[in-house]
């Protein structure tokens, strides 16, 4: 699970980068705005995943 946490979190990073050289406008921000809320939900998600042994 966090695997693929971590792989979903990758992905709309790059996404969220590469939007701004491919798109113009709107369709940018939401494209963005989209990537960034998946981004902060899997961060959120594997911070409430962590071990807590430390």
């Amino acid at each position: 699970m966090k695997a693929l946490l971590w792989l979903v979190l990758a992905a709309a990073l790059v996404v969220n980068v590469m939007t701004s050289f491919a798109f113009d406008g709107v369709q940018q921000v939401l494209i963005s705005v989209g990537t960034g809320v998946v981004a902060l939900g899997t961060g959120v998600s594997l911070y409430l995943t962590r071990r807590r042994d430390a």
